[in-house]
């Protein structure tokens, strides 16, 4: 099934509007289904691994047992961190799909770890994930641009 990237990706970014300080959101659709098994929000106030992609990664392994994540895309509105990649790769997330980059991100002062995802995939000898990139970047990069509170020191902002 031919996935509709945009409409996905706004579903993502309606998410972030729940969380505008962290504005980290990602859903997980089922490609051959053509439906949403996931939705998820940063919740790292709470626990620093607890990224919109771990979260939703999390939701699909407790409700939907047994799935085929060859099959599944994972949208998010910035590009997954090097932690968050690697658990797709685990996985076997089959695409990834972002709005934001790591690279804007850093450069609008949002700590980050600079190692982008395809590099992350590149590095996996043996796993394979499709990972396109700045899909509705400029609205995505926008929710980045709004007045936050700045996270403390000892904590990523994602």
């Amino acid at each position: 099934m031919e996935m509709n990237h945009e409409s996905y990706m706004r579903q993502t970014i309606a998410l972030a509007a729940d969380v505008p300080e962290r504005p980290f959101a990602a859903l997980i659709a089922d490609r051959v289904k053509g439906k949403v098994i996931a939705e998820a929000r940063n919740q790292s106030d709470k626990n620093p691994t607890w990224h919109g992609e771990i979260d939703a990664i999390n939701r699909v392994a407790a409700d939907v047992p047994g799935i085929d994540y060859s099959k599944c895309v994972l949208y998010t509105t910035a590009e997954p961190c090097p932690m968050c990649q690697g658990a797709i790769l685990w996985l076997g997330i089959g695409s990834v799909v972002f709005g934001t980059s790591i690279r804007f991100l850093i450069d609008i002062g949002w700590r980050q770890i600079d190692i982008p995802a395809e590099e992350v995939v590149r590095r996996g000898p043996g796993w394979q994930c499709l990972i396109v990139g700045g899909i509705l970047e400029s609205e995505c990069n926008e929710l980045f641009l709004r007045p936050r509170v700045r996270p403390r020191s000892d904590k990523c902002a994602t």
